[in-house]
């Protein structure tokens, strides 16, 4: 078996456009710290790829085939029970709140569309791969109409402050722009952001807003 194993963050790109997975090979390689060791057009193939190359981010379209706009969330779910550490970011033309959660659910770090500015998606990517989630504007609004459309607080668990930073992790905010946005410093964002995942029992940012917006924590 081939293990990606140079530096640089490892990607496999999942489209069943050719020339979507060309285009974006071209764009992401131009970054020194990205490497594109894989390329997949349908579930079977995703799955080998990622077996075969070990990467640290799968880029992963939802629509893999005509006949369904949502066949990539079982491919995710797939990888993340049998990879955990690769990181999924879904990059799809589909925009649907429940589309959304079901792909964080899924195991998903982020969600982004395809008209994002080429330098939002290396972001976008840099982020997963540091365990951080990722969304971008109209993903972002999604998961905050669904957190906004469950307003009742159950007993457990979060305190108000607590509440304010899932807000913005909704918004795929890292722990600095959290700290900046709250006025609180960095390593103490990371501290509520740790206790939020404690008391929700997920192991992932992305898990934290998907549990606390299905269950109506928020």
């Amino acid at each position: 078996m081939t293990v990606a194993t140079e530096p640089g963050i490892a990607v496999v790109v999942v489209d069943d456009h050719a020339i979507m997975r060309q285009g974006l090979r071209s764009v992401l390689e131009r970054e020194p710290d990205l490497r594109v060791v894989g390329e997949a057009g349908t579930p079977e193939q995703a799955i080998a790829a990622v077996a075969t190359t070990r990467p640290d981010v799968v880029l992963l379209d939802l629509r893999l085939s005509p006949s369904s706009d949502d066949e990539g969330i079982g491919v995710c779910a797939r990888l993340h029970t049998t990879y955990p550490d690769v990181a999924v970011l879904v990059l799809t033309t589909v925009i649907d709140d429940r589309l959304v959660l079901e792909a964080i659910h899924s195991g998903a770090r982020g969600y982004v569309v395809k008209e994002v500015d080429p330098s939002e998606l290396v972001r976008a990517i840099r982020a997963v791969s540091r365990g951080e989630s990722a969304f971008d504007s109209r993903s972002a609004a999604a998961m905050v109409r669904s957190i906004n459309a469950k307003p009742e607080v159950h007993e457990h668990r979060l305190t108000g402050r607590e509440y304010e930073v899932l807000q913005l992790l909704a918004r795929g905010f890292s722990n600095r722009t959290i700290g900046r946005q709250l006025f609180i410093s960095e390593t103490t964002a990371k501290f509520h952001v740790r206790n939020i995942m404690r008391k929700l029992q997920v192991g992932s940012r992305a898990e934290a807003v998907y549990l606390a917006t299905k269950d109506g924590v928020i």
